[in-house]
C-alpha cells in the first residue's frame, strides 16, 4: 500500500489540473547511484493491467506491480523549505541511503 499526505495530495492535484490531464502521479524506481535504486516520478496518462493505483481524496498515485516489493508501506509527502519544495519519500523497506540522498538500497 502507497499512501499520500494531504499536502502530497494537494500538489498532485494542482499538478495536473495546470497540465489538463493524465489520471495521477505514477511512482517508480530505477536502478541508480552508488546505493542501488533511485526514485522516478512521471505523470500517469492512463492505468495498465500490470499497475496498481493508490488514491487520497482526488489524487492517485500509480505504481507498476513490479515495483512494488521496493515501494510497498511508502509514504509520499509534500513539503515546502524556504524556496525549495520537493516530494519526499518516507519508505519503511529503504535499508541505506547514499550519502547525496538520491539512491537507496533495499
Amino acid at each position: 500500500m502507497i499512501q499520500l499526505t494531504d499536502s502530497a495530495a494537494k500538489r498532485i492535484t494542482a499538478q495536473l489540473a495546470k497540465r489538463g490531464k493524465g489520471v495521477g502521479l505514477r511512482v517508480g524506481v530505477k536502478k541508480s547511484g552508488c546505493s542501488g535504486w533511485a526514485y522516478v516520478l512521471d505523470y500517469a496518462d492512463e492505468v495498465a493491467a500490470d499497475d496498481a493505483v493508490y488514491e487520497a481524496g482526488s489524487a492517485k498515485v500509480v505504481v507498476k506491480l513490479e515495483h512494488l516489493d521496493k515501494l510497498d508501506g511508502l509514504t509520499l509527502d509534500f513539503q515546502r523549505e524556504g524556496l525549495n519544495e520537493a516530494f519526499k519519500f518516507i519508505n519503511p523497506n529503504v535499508k541505506a541511503q547514499c550519502g547525496c540522498g538520491e539512491s537507496f538500497a533495499v
